[in-house]
């Protein structure tokens, strides 16, 4: 009797799951199904509007599951685009997911607005065609364990360089930090005999921006980003002085911003320079067969600077399932393989990433070798303040006498970590 009864009880209760739309675990796709997924993005131009747009409708057709993503676009309008989108949800806005940038994660994960997509990560099955390292980033953007942000596609910096340059000065590309220092010694040369320099070794960024090649040299040495006064810290800084008071970078190194850099380069004026692929086309048109690049070399330690462009799925979503599905398209599907074959950015996807589209490219490749080691300048209040003038300002002090290597780096670590 007890066994029959229980029979009927699990009947009854599998009938009303039924008609009423049982839950599905995270990371499964039935739940998807017939879904409406409002999805907020920014475009730089128009050409990159309409290739988002095609996705949509791509992802819209061939989903399988009926499931509809509307797209609406809203302007980047230099940065506002991430608060505009936290007052949006703070307002109760619907919007269940969005493009993302790592630095508007504390905001957003603070006041409980991100759905934690690990669950849905680890249930995938793509999981692993992204790197670990750039899962281990997302984490370190919201302060924890949890993935509340989803890879989508990535710059990472390179060393550019000038073959020609190299053969004069009889070097191969270097395989190690000592032998990328001993490069830009030896880069840095008299070509026509009149006792001054015309090449130099490296185009060094000593303005706003320059913080994230500089990392490289810091981590070159055993530094790190965590602990700026560490010795290993320390000695990688006292490497970026050398560079410039031994006359190996330009002289106007200490005022030199992006374009500076890359107009040394084009010129001639520096044998290599660091930056990504943004600037890989310009390259091409100028030098054809005479520019090529390469991953920052190992030290002790090796860390390059990644850009970001990632998305969400915001918690208040009513169809996280879909939501899901619709960010690990753009993550490891068509819609990846169509946005970085449209944008030139680096995918995150490992299968994308080793078509003959990116592989037949230098400057890809030498993004997509960097993918183990890249990182972000930790995300603080003091962030900001921090690349913008503390950074340029200590830096210029350093390079010029008026600070050694070890107070340079004291005052970095207190105006990134207030002590």
């Amino acid at each position: 009797m007890k066994k029959t009864f229980a029979v009927i009880m699990a009947l009854l209760s599998a009938a009303f799951l039924f008609a009423n739309g049982a839950q599905d675990a995270p990371g499964t796709k039935s739940g998807a199904k017939g879904a409406v997924i409002k999805f907020r993005y920014w475009a730089d131009n128009t050409d990159y509007s309409k290739l988002m747009q095609s996705i949509i409708a791509k992802f819209n057709a061939e989903n399988g599951k009926g499931i509809t993503v509307i797209g609406e676009e809203s302007p980047w309008d230099g940065g506002a685009y991430s608060q505009n989108l936290f007052d949006v949800k703070m307002g109760g806005g619907d919007i269940d997911c969005a493009t993302w940038k790592l630095t508007a994660t504390p905001l957003f994960v603070n006041n409980d607005l991100l759905e934690d997509l690990t669950p849905y990560i680890n249930a995938w099955s793509k999981k692993n065609d992204i790197d670990q390292n750039i899962y281990n980033i997302m984490k370190k953007s919201g302060g924890s364990d949890k993935i509340f942000v989803m890879p989508w596609n990535i710059q990472v910096l390179y060393v550019y360089y000038r073959p020609s340059y190299f053969k004069k000065a009889g070097i191969t590309v270097p395989k190690t930090y000592a032998e990328f220092l001993d490069a830009i010694k030896k880069c840095t040369m008299d070509t026509n005999g009149d006792g001054k320099t015309d090449v130099y070794g490296f185009g060094m960024r000593g303005a706003k921006g320059g913080q994230e090649p500089w990392g490289s040299f810091i981590y070159g040495e055993g530094g790190s980003l965590e602990n700026l006064t560490s010795a290993e810290s320390v000695k990688g800084m006292q490497d970026y002085i050398d560079l410039y008071k031994k006359g190996y970078v330009p002289p106007t190194a200490t005022s030199d911003g992006f374009n500076e850099i890359i107009a040394n380069f084009q010129s001639g004026l520096t044998a290599m320079t660091i930056h990504h692929t943004g600037s890989s086309q310009k390259m091409i048109d100028k030098f054809g067969d005479d520019v090529s690049a390469f991953p920052f070399p190992a030290g002790k330690g090796r860390w390059t600077s990644m850009g970001d462009t990632e998305t969400v799925v915001f918690k208040s979503c009513k169809n996280k399932e879909a939501a899901f599905e619709w960010v690990a398209y753009l993550a490891t599907g068509e819609g990846q393989k169509m946005w970085c074959e449209g944008t030139g950015n680096v995918p995150v996807s490992k299968t994308v990433a080793n078509e003959p589209f990116f592989q037949n490219n230098r400057f890809m490749k030498a993004s997509i070798s960097g993918e183990s080691f890249a990182g972000i300048i930790p995300i603080r209040d003091t962030t900001t303040e921090w690349i913008s003038i503390t950074w340029p300002n200590t830096i210029a002090w350093a390079l010029t006498g008026k600070i050694d290597a070890s107070e340079c780096m004291g005052i970095l670590q207190k105006g990134l970590y207030g002590k």
